[in-house]
């Protein structure tokens, strides 16, 4: 079951700024990655289960996580439907993020207090998700939308919790548009855990970036 509450998961969201998401079938690669996010400071992890036996990778890197990263909070991504959710709940997931908003995954994380963020893309679709109890509402495609449609949003509310994906990357311009547009957090992908990285197992240099970009955006905050 999950170890953070909906409610401590967002804290630690607004907390950092920052939801590193990540997806690779091999568990030991996994691992690697969380360690160097961990030691550059990032308290989240979205494992992004769109491989094939992806449950059993993300039970194994959660159980390593729980034993070797304390205060890591893991959460899973592209989850499509609540039997998937409830899965992925029953393994440990503290937080589920889906591509479009599914209230049947609404009810199996609320039962059980777990943060959901669903993908939105309009103002109705946010507003249902927040009648449905979303704490952090993604906005994703994040490119599609941009900063301007954050703004625009908050603008008439203020009440509400934003997390783009996709369209955000490392460089200050980019990151001061959306949290000057008012972002709760964003999440980040192939832009901070790239193939490169991955290809040459520079974790040194995905560390060094993640503790950057995470200076980046306090700063940005301040």
């Amino acid at each position: 079951m999950a170890q953070y509450s909906r409610l401590e998961v967002a804290s630690v969201m607004r907390e950092t700024g920052m939801v590193p998401l990540f997806y690779h079938p091999d568990v030991e690669l996994g691992k690697k990655v969380l360690k160097a996010c961990y030691d550059g400071g990032a308290r989240l992890m979205e494992f992004t289960a769109r491989g094939d036996f992806a449950f059993e990778v993300f039970s194994d890197l959660n159980k390593y996580v729980l034993k070797e990263l304390p205060g890591m909070i893991m959460g899973v991504g592209s989850v499509t439907d609540g039997a998937a959710a409830s899965m992925f709940v029953q393994m440990g997931a503290n937080f589920i993020v889906t591509p479009t908003l599914r209230e049947d995954i609404a009810l199996v994380c609320n039962r059980r207090k777990v943060l959901w963020s669903p993908g939105c893309g309009s103002l109705t679709e946010i507003n249902r998700a927040e009648e449905l109890g979303c704490e952090i509402v993604k906005l994703f495609p994040g490119s599609t939308y941009g900063p301007d449609f954050v703004k625009a949003i908050r603008g008439p509310q203020p009440w509400t919790s934003i997390m783009p994906t996709g369209g955000v990357s490392t460089e200050e311009s980019n990151l001061k548009a959306w949290f000057d547009a008012g972002v709760t957090c964003v999440g980040m992908g192939s832009k901070l855990i790239s193939k490169s990285v991955l290809v040459n197992e520079d974790y040194t240099g995905l560390e060094k970036s993640v503790k950057e970009t995470l200076a980046l955006i306090k700063k940005l905050r301040s």
